[in-house]
């Protein structure tokens, strides 16, 4: 399926990035340039302009009064819940509609590339880089967790340019079907709506939605990849003795060549155009595991951290005992002899939720 991107590439954006393309060898990034600067701008937009006139029109009271770091954070949770919402639709309407792709054998699914998952992966790049850099920018404020996250899924995507992966990026950019949930989850808390119905529903759909699309899809479809990858690692491609006589009938220079003797190899399909040699570097296939690993733990670390925080809003609150300082108090008896008693008041305290909890965008 070719790029149903409405936009075609910018001839001198592709010419302008093609050294780069060649010195990391992301053969198609040039036809997916346009869609990561694209992306990366159009996050850029919302989260500097959309976000904040958005917010003061509908929340003028409380947006207004957020400190210059919850205005941040108000404002990276917007962004997120764009971004989900516009990628989870792409994606599904691409594993449903891309014929090519739902047909990848093994060796495609590593090698293979089609343009509709090529945009998939473009509009995703885009974002992760904008990501990376909010995140930078505001390390104190989102943390190493986040850096981490930002860094591994930037790079697994980058992959897709060489190409390598390609099939796995609409698979693994259904992670993102819980993220609306999350970003609600914490516009709730913000708006003073914690442990309100409508919270109690979005959390049960949180936590169903994270569970089901990161838990148990993302370490499936994490475990297809390492079997494909590894299939891939040690698969040495077959090259037949014989010249392919439908490749001569097709008149293209290849099939010219093959004429001529100077290739006895069947010519690649359009699916794997660009798989070149189909050879995976030991880095290549180490960093994208390893980087999908570190994905993965993350996901199962937050789920906890989620329930955590769901629990935490709808359980009656505990109340701890805190005792004051014990206080002498001196009185006279009605024989006139002097008697000090000391006594300690308790104090009950409600522990409550904090302010400032962090129940990050994960994206």
């Amino acid at each position: 399926m070719h790029d149903p991107f409405p936009i075609p590439p910018w001839q001198w954006l592709s010419q302008a990035v093609q050294p780069f393309a060649d010195y990391f060898h992301l053969t198609t990034l040039p036809l997916h340039i346009h869609e990561v600067v694209g992306s990366f701008l159009a996050y850029t937009f919302i989260n500097k302009v959309i976000a904040p006139q958005v917010s003061m029109l509908l929340f003028p009271e409380k947006y207004s009064k957020f400190s210059a770091e919850r205005k941040l954070n108000w404002d990276v949770h917007v962004v997120s819940l764009c971004q989900s919402s516009l990628i989870n639709v792409l994606a599904l309407w691409v594993m449903f509609a891309d014929e090519e792709r739902s047909n990848m054998t093994a060796q495609e699914r590593v090698h293979g590339y089609t343009g509709a998952a090529g945009m998939i992966q473009g509009l995703a790049t885009g974002y992760f880089l904008w990501d990376l850099m909010i995140t930078l920018q505001n390390l104190r404020v989102f943390g190493i967790g986040m850096l981490a996250h930002a860094t591994s899924a930037l790079l697994v995507f980058s992959f897709g340019f060489r190409p390598f992966v390609n099939f796995y990026g609409c698979t693994f950019i259904l992670y993102e079907l819980s993220s609306p949930f999350l970003n609600f989850h914490w516009f709730f808390d913000k708006l003073d709506m914690t442990g309100s119905k409508p919270q109690l529903y979005n959390g049960i759909a949180l936590l169903f939605t994270f569970f089901c699309c990161r838990l148990v899809w993302g370490t499936y479809q994490s475990v297809r990849v390492y079997q494909d990858v590894w299939r891939s690692m040690h698969n040495q491609p077959a090259f037949s003795a014989s010249i392919n006589i439908d490749a001569l009938a097709n008149g293209t220079a290849s099939a010219v060549d093959a004429a001529a003797g100077h290739s006895a190899a069947p010519l690649k399909n359009d699916i794997m155009r660009f798989a070149d040699d189909e050879f995976i570097p030991l880095w290549l296939g180490f960093t994208y595991l390893g980087s999908n690993l570190v994905l993965n733990t993350l996901n199962f670390y937050w789920f906890g951290k989620m329930i955590e925080a769901v629990r935490k809003r709808f359980q009656p609150a505990k109340e701890g005992r805190q005792k004051d300082k014990a206080i002498a108090m001196k009185s006279t008896g009605a024989n006139g002899k002097v008697k000090i008693s000391v006594e300690e008041s308790e104090v009950r305290r409600r522990k409550g939720l904090d302010e400032d909890e962090p129940i990050a965008a994960v994206s």
